[in-house]
């Protein structure tokens, strides 16, 4: 498990706790840095899931704020996961600093609702997509460089089909010129296609295509994102992981959980959900495409 989700969620969750826990004893950031002789920077870090905590610390920040005998032990459980390491970081700087917290959050999570208007997303590319979207991603990179970054996310691709956990569901809408938009040459984008048909026979995905028919849609103006919700914790020591939306950039990336963001995007979501072809006529079209390109 550790090794599937790392350490994302239990810092996320113990930074919660930590910060829960001081506000309710009426402690500020500054008081608490003097009374404990940290920097005001390490609580915050701390409190924003920032990094691995030591037990110490968090024995420590559980006296001065009165927390209860038996949640400072759960914490302190917390505080030995936030040392675990996930399989991305063997991969070093092929996962950017900004994207690291996503792959966490990914392997962590029970259902992915994916909107995609660009291209195909990174769970679904082949490595001959994946290879041309690099070529374009990172020109000033080495090839090894976008050979190790083309093999983080084939890795990740792994929880579609993992047993423990349990794979997530994902949910996918791909607008239609996302079909049509050339990546690499024909042989590459009809093999990313019939890659899709194959995809879209697992339980727990749905592939669907938002057609260019359906005319302007929610989605024209959100852009790609994903919404992430995440399975009850085992054992209650913490609340669940908030759901989380994630928007891409060019070099970085937003993470958004606050209760207005979240219903916008559930909203934007549903409207896609309503004007997305059905997975049997989403299949359909993937094969239409192929044919058309095979005849071209």
């Amino acid at each position: 498990m550790a090794e599937d989700i790392g350490s994302t969620v239990p810092r996320r969750q113990l930074g919660r706790l930590l910060r829960q826990f001081r506000n309710e004893a009426g402690v500020t950031l500054d008081a608490a840095a003097e009374a404990l002789e940290y920097s005001r920077q390490k609580i915050w870090r701390l409190e924003c899931g920032m990094g691995s905590v030591r037990v110490l610390d968090v024995k420590a920040m559980c006296e001065l704020y009165g927390v209860s005998p038996e949640m400072t032990e759960a914490m302190r459980g917390l505080a030995v996961e936030t040392k675990s390491k996930g399989w991305w970081h063997a991969y070093g700087d092929a996962v950017p600093s900004w994207f690291e917290l996503y792959v966490g959050l990914e392997s962590a999570a029970a259902h992915l609702r994916r909107y995609d208007e660009s291209v195909i997303p990174g769970l679904f590319q082949t490595r001959e997509y994946a290879q041309a979207i690099y070529l374009l991603d990172r020109t000033q990179a080495s090839e090894e460089d976008r050979e190790r970054a083309v093999e983080v996310r084939l890795q990740r691709q792994s929880l579609l089909t993992r047993r423990l956990p349990a794979a997530p569901k994902v949910a996918q809408v791909l607008s239609e010129a996302v079909l049509r938009r050339a990546v690499g040459d024909v042989r590459v984008m009809m093999a990313q296609l019939d890659h899709l048909i194959r995809l879209s026979d697992l339980p727990n995905v749905s592939l669907r295509v938002l057609p260019l028919a359906a005319g302007p849609q929610p989605g024209a103006v959100a852009g790609s994102f994903v919404i992430l919700d995440f399975p009850p914790t085992k054992g209650g020591r913490a609340a669940p992981e908030p759901s989380v939306v994630y928007s891409e950039s060019l070099t970085g990336a937003l993470y958004l959980d606050k209760t207005d963001e979240l219903q916008a995007y559930a909203a934007v979501w549903k409207g896609l959900d309503a004007r997305a072809l059905g997975e049997a006529e989403s299949k359909d079209m993937f094969k239409q495409t192929i044919g058309e390109m095979r005849h071209d």
